[in-house]
Parts: C-alpha cells; sequence; structure tokens
C-alpha cells in the first residue's frame, strides 16, 4: 500500500470511490470479504486508488466502524494499492477520528465537506488543526461554492494558503455545471493552485473537460467501480490527447450516470454494484431508504451491461 509523500505524479490517474459492503445483521456490521471483492474488480481493470468517502456512507459511520475500516484498509500490502480514508465532516468528529487515521500510514486523508455554519477563517482554523492531528496533509473536497464559507474568493484564498503550507495534498473539486465548460469558480480556483494539484470529482460526466479544457491531474469515479477498465481507458486516452477516443468511452457511462444523478449517486451504486455480480453490498445505513423494485429493475439492466463489456 502506497505510504510514502504524494507527488503531481501521484495524481495522474483515476481515483475510484466505492461503495461499502454491509452485513444483514442487526449492527449491520461491516462485511470486509464483500468489500475485498469489491477491491479486488476495480483493481482488475487496472485502477488502483481507493477514496473511501460519500459512496461509502462515511458522513454517517460509527466511530467503531471506522476504526475497523482503517484497519482493514491499512492490511492491503500491494505496494501499487492507495488508500485513502474520510473523517468529518463536522469538526469534533475529524478530531475523534484523527487519532485513529494517526495510526497507521495513509499519506493522505480526505475532509469531508461541511454543511453546517462556517467562514472562510473558521474553517482554515480547523483544518490546520485537523492536519496536525491526523499528521498528514488532506484533501480538500470541494463539493460546492459555499464549502470554505460565503464569500468564495476568501475561501478560495484559504485553500490556496493551506496548499502552500503543506497542509493540503490535493483537491477534489466537485462544483456540478450545467456546461462544465463554463466554470468561473474553478478558474478562479487555478489563479491560485496549480492544476496539476486539483483532480475532478464528479465522475467520467465532466472528466474530458475538466483534463482538456482546464488541465486537472485525473478523476474520480464512482461508476468506474462497476467499469474499472474502461474508466481508465478514459484517462489514457486523455493523457495521449485521444478525445475522440475519450468521448466514446465516456457515452458508456452515461446511463448509469443519468441513474445516479436522478436517484441518488450513492445509493445507486451500492445497489448496482450487487445486482451487477459484483459483490453483496447489504443494507443501506440511515438516512437512505433503498431503491423500489422497478427502479432496481431497471438499474440491473444498466449495470450488468455496463460490467459484461
Amino acid at each position: 500500500m502506497k505510504t510514502d509523500h504524494i507527488s503531481p505524479n501521484d495524481l495522474h490517474g483515476v481515483f475510484s470511490v466505492p461503495p461499502l459492503a454491509r452485513n444483514h445483521d442487526a449492527q449491520r456490521s461491516l462485511n470486509f470479504a464483500e468489500n475485498d471483492k469489491v477491491v479486488r474488480h476495480i483493481a482488475s481493470g487496472g485502477v488502483t486508488r481507493f477514496l473511501y468517502g460519500g459512496n461509502a456512507f462515511l458522513y454517517h459511520i460509527s466511530l467503531r466502524d471506522f476504526a475497523a475500516l482503517l484497519e482493514w484498509m491499512a492490511s492491503y500490502d500491494e505496494p501499487d494499492y492507495w488508500m485513502i480514508p474520510s473523517i468529518g465532516p463536522s469538526f469534533g468528529r475529524a478530531l475523534d477520528q484523527a487519532e485513529l487515521v494517526r495510526k497507521y500510514k495513509f499519506p493522505t486523508t480526505m475532509v469531508l465537506p461541511c454543511a453546517d455554519p462556517r467562514d472562510a477563517a473558521g474553517l482554515e482554523r480547523g483544518i490546520r488543526e485537523i492536519a496536525d492531528a491526523v499528521g498528514t496533509p488532506l484533501v480538500l473536497y470541494l463539493k460546492d461554492e459555499s464549502n470554505f464559507g460565503a464569500d468564495k474568493e476568501a475561501g478560495l484564498d484559504v485553500v490556496a494558503r493551506l496548499v502552500n503550507d503543506g497542509l493540503c495534498s490535493w483537491i477534489k473539486y466537485a462544483v456540478v455545471r450545467q456546461d462544465p465548460r463554463e466554470d468561473a469558480y474553478l478558474n478562479s480556483l487555478l489563479q491560485r493552485v496549480a492544476p496539476d494539484l486539483v483532480v475532478s470529482g464528479i465522475g467520467e460526466r465532466p472528466a474530458i473537460v475538466h483534463l482538456r479544457d482546464f488541465g486537472l491531474a485525473g478523476f474520480t469515479t464512482g461508476t468506474g467501480c462497476l467499469a474499472p477498465r474502461e474508466s481508465q481507458q478514459i484517462l489514457e486516452a486523455c493523457l495521449a490527447q485521444d478525445w475522440a477516443t475519450a468521448e466514446k468511452l465516456r457515452e458508456l457511462f452515461l446511463p448509469h450516470e443519468d441513474l445516479r444523478d436522478a436517484w441518488s449517486p450513492a445509493k445507486v451504486l451500492h445497489h448496482a454494484t450487487t445486482l451487477a455480480g459484483i459483490a453483496e453490498t447489504g443494507p443501506l445505513l440511515p438516512f437512505l431508504s433503498p431503491l423500489g423494485e422497478d427502479k432496481l429493475k431497471e438499474l440491473q439492466t444498466v449495470a450488468q451491461a455496463l460490467v459484461q463489456r
């Protein structure tokens, strides 16, 4: 497992964001045998970066399960595997989790975006304390323009200071746009932070535009957990500037991405992993309810078609 320092070259890749399988018991305990099936399936397609965050419902994970998850993630000894946990989103929870993360040698940890009252100066102070508690630089997750407070420019200045001070390893950029080519906020970010430290964070839909037009380093993927080989091929086509091939491959992902956008990205991926025969992901955690039978039937057709490629 990767434990050494992160360089910009490390970010030229596909970062899978897998679901997290659970058992059908009263505690909905983590099922590591099934989670290993997910990891091996993704790695079989050439994707060896594993970012456990929103698709794994880490916003709602208990400290007991989080400790077990970290131990399991750290157990992989494959040198090319890169395991990245996430903490937060609240400050106190992140500090409690930081004590657990610090026991291992993960080279970075992502901070989940907070939606509670906050401002740029307060977030900067909090993230500095979290980074000190974890003992490694952090991945900052920009999910909307207010992640770092209502003053967007002040927030981006905070991000730049955290990068310059070595407290941020890279940025997951996931602000959704109707047209990803038109993104003044991303342009403002890239005036402060080098693009090779920013990873496109919304899957295959905007990935080509982000890599081609903005020069971002790589991209994260949920749907790529089903079809990792094709997701890796998109990256390779982009790095070769073969945009036509990249676009053709991207089209394969859109039916599943459409369902994720319509019904909840994490919920759909959780179910699709089971329906495609990759692993039994088990029950969802509250606060999400499972998909109904009609939707599961539609999703099964889409997920199986993608995996069977």
